[in-house]
């Protein structure tokens, strides 16, 4: 009697918590705009319902060693890499995608967050905000993203795998009983997904992307001709003559930076073939990556595949002559999606849009258990 007198009470004590959380919930909707993130390791992009993308900023955060304050964020941070004094740091709190520094990604969700409510009412802001993951990292890393976003002011968070956000947000039909192939290079990860019916088939997920590259560029910098360049150097290299195949018109660039045998400022000049030399081997690497993921595929996807092509998103998606130099490799027709770098966080709106229909693609954190 008593053991079912406890379990009427705790069921009550249950309901009574629900009911004060929905009604929470509906004060709080009414202040909130519900928010989109593409929280990538080189730039963040928000998206927020019935407005659209309103955010693209780098993912850096400049901090005060000194006093541990948080200086500037985003495209203001940036501009200090590699300008700062000693007790200020530039840093990026993720790496290849996942979080890496939880207090200061945490900050930088808040801060994002305070932006887009700064016209309302910023206080009672707990937006409920979908999130872009990259495919394949540990539920650790899961609940790390997750409990950041909470922190920041979100009153509910989903996650979804960059690849999957990517297909919706270029409208592939990844409902459908239908084989789609993405490719999304972002800053820190490249992931390829065959999807199918609403879930992942095939996923492989490398740490082969724009950062690497960079990597590449200012190795081979080393390497070749004894010149130390920045990162940001090397990333206005790439962009400017980067390619996988030889042009029809050559491009060149200058490369400045510090001797490093005389300590002294140098410029040389270098051209499209220098680049390509310096990315061949990491190129090489994704593009029989993607090969591997096309082995894997069972038949009937690939026939899909076949016939619809597969799609390349994110920035480096942009790099001259991959979608030849892949399609040539795996001989599926390969193209390019328009505007790449905004595919993942157009499908976090897309989902946002639409969220109970598009529920079957999200990640399952246990968010629903842990309320109860």
């Amino acid at each position: 009697m008593a053991a079912n007198t406890n379990r009427i009470r705790t069921l009550a004590h249950q309901m009574k918590r629900r009911q004060t959380f929905f009604m929470l919930d509906r004060i709080f909707g009414r202040f909130s705009q519900d928010i989109g993130i593409d929280l990538g390791t080189a730039n963040t992009l928000v998206y927020v319902r019935g407005r659209g993308i309103i955010m693209n900023e780098p993912s850096v955060v400049a901090i005060n060693q000194k006093t541990g304050q948080i200086v500037a964020i985003g495209a203001e941070a940036k501009r200090m890499v590699g300008r700062t004094p000693g007790h200020i740091t530039a840093t990026r709190p993720l790496v290849a995608g996942v979080v890496s520094d939880f207090e200061v990604t945490e900050e930088m969700l808040k801060y994002f967050i305070r932006k887009v409510h700064e016209k309302g009412f910023s206080v009672l802001a707990r937006p409920r905000v979908v999130i872009g993951i990259p495919s394949g990292i540990t539920e650790v890393e899961k609940r790390a993203v997750e409990d950041a976003a909470k922190n920041a002011g979100a009153r509910e968070v989903y996650l979804v795998e960059e690849p999957m956000a990517a297909a919706i947000g270029v409208r592939l039909p990844v409902q459908e009983a239908v084989g789609s192939m993405i490719v999304d290079i972002g800053g820190g990860t490249s992931d390829i997904a065959v999807i199918s019916l609403g879930g992942i088939v095939v996923a492989k997920n490398l740490a082969i992307a724009g950062d690497k590259l960079n990597d590449d560029i200012i190795r081979f910098a080393r390497d070749e001709f004894k010149l130390l360049l920045g990162e940001r150097t090397a990333e206005d290299i790439k962009i400017a003559i980067g390619s996988t195949y030889e042009l029809a018109q050559p491009l060149e660039a200058t490369m400045r930076g510090r001797d490093l045998i005389t300590g002294l400022p140098k410029e040389i000049i270098v051209d499209d073939a220098d680049v390509r030399r310096a990315m061949r081997h990491s190129i090489n690497v994704l593009v029989n990556t993607i090969k591997a993921a096309v082995e894997e595929t069972p038949p009937e996807l690939v026939a899909d595949i076949m016939h619809r092509g597969i799609v390349l998103v994110g920035g480096g998606s942009l790099l001259r002559g991959l979608d030849r130099l892949v399609s040539e490799e795996t001989h599926i027709p390969v193209k390019v999606a328009d505007d790449p770098l905004s595919a993942v966080v157009r499908g976090t709106g897309i989902i946002l849009e639409d969220i109970d229909q598009l529920r079957e693609v999200l990640v399952d954190t246990g968010y629903e258990e842990a309320l109860g």
